[in-house]
C-alpha cells in the first residue's frame, strides 16, 4: 500500500497533527484557496514549480535523497530504504525552489504509478523540512500528480491518506472509499474527482525513472 500521506509536516507529520496550516494555503502572504488551482493548471508560482522527472534527469538523486530523509530518517516508516517494487514503473515528480539560496533544488516529492490500465495511484508525498511553511508545495504536488495522470488517460486516481488529513483532501475534491490500518496508523483510501482536475498537457516520458 502506498503512503501519499505520512509526509510533510501538517500533511501527516504524526497521527495527531491536523492540517490546520494548510487552510488556507499561503503563497507569500496571499491566501490561496483550492478553487484557485483551477485558474492555474500548473500550480506553479514565482517561488516554486512542479516537474515530472525522466530517467536521465539530474534531479533524480535529490528526489531519492529527499524521500529517504522524510520517510526513513524523519518519519521512521522504513529502516534502510523507502523504495519498493512500484518505483520501477512509477513516475517521480518534484517541486523545485526558485529562491536564491536553494534555486534548482528539489524541495518536495511525490510519485504516480499506473496500477492497472487507466487506474493510477499517488504516493510518497513529502516536503523538505525547511520549506514546510510554504503550504503551496503540498497542494501543488497533489495537483501536478493528478492532472498529469489525468492527461495520460487516467480514469481513476487513488491515494491512501492519514485520517486527520481526510478533510483537507475533501476540500481538494477527493472522496473517501474505505478506512484502512497501515502500520498501525489509521488511513482512508481516497479517490480524486477528475472532473475538477483538468488533464495536463505534460508529455509522458518514454521510460520511467527506476
Amino acid at each position: 500500500m502506498l503512503f501519499i500521506d505520512p509526509s510533510s509536516h501538517d500533511i501527516g507529520r504524526s497521527t495527531t497533527s491536523a492540517p490546520a496550516a494548510f487552510t488556507p494555503s499561503v503563497r507569500w502572504g496571499m491566501a490561496l484557496d483550492a478553487e484557485d488551482f483551477q485558474l492555474s493548471p500548473t500550480a506553479s508560482s514565482e517561488e516554486f514549480s512542479f516537474h515530472v522527472l525522466g530517467s536521465g534527469s539530474r534531479l533524480l538523486a535529490s528526489y531519492w535523497d529527499l524521500r529517504s530523509r522524510i520517510f526513513c530518517e524523519e518519519q521512521h516508516l522504513f529502516e534502510d530504504s523507502d523504495r519498493d517494487e512500484l518505483d520501477a514503473r512509477a513516475y517521480p515528480i518534484v517541486a523545485l525552489s526558485h529562491s536564491h539560496a536553494r534555486a534548482g533544488e528539489a524541495v518536495g516529492v511525490v510519485r504516480i504509478v499506473e496500477l492497472s490500465p487507466r487506474v493510477w495511484q499517488g504516493g510518497r508525498l513529502g516536503v523538505d523540512a525547511d520549506f514546510r511553511r510554504h503550504n503551496q508545495i503540498g497542494k501543488g504536488l497533489i495537483w501536478k500528480a493528478v492532472t498529469t495522470a489525468h492527461g495520460w488517460g487516467c480514469d481513476r486516481f487513488l491515494a491512501t491518506v492519514q485520517r486527520q488529513n481526510v478533510p483537507f483532501f475533501r476540500r481538494l475534491h477527493w472522496r473517501s472509499l474505505e478506512q484502512l490500518d497501515i502500520r498501525g496508523i489509521s488511513h482512508h483510501l481516497m479517490e480524486a474527482d477528475l472532473s475538477y482536475y483538468r488533464p495536463s498537457l505534460e508529455r509522458r516520458p518514454i521510460a520511467q525513472a527506476a
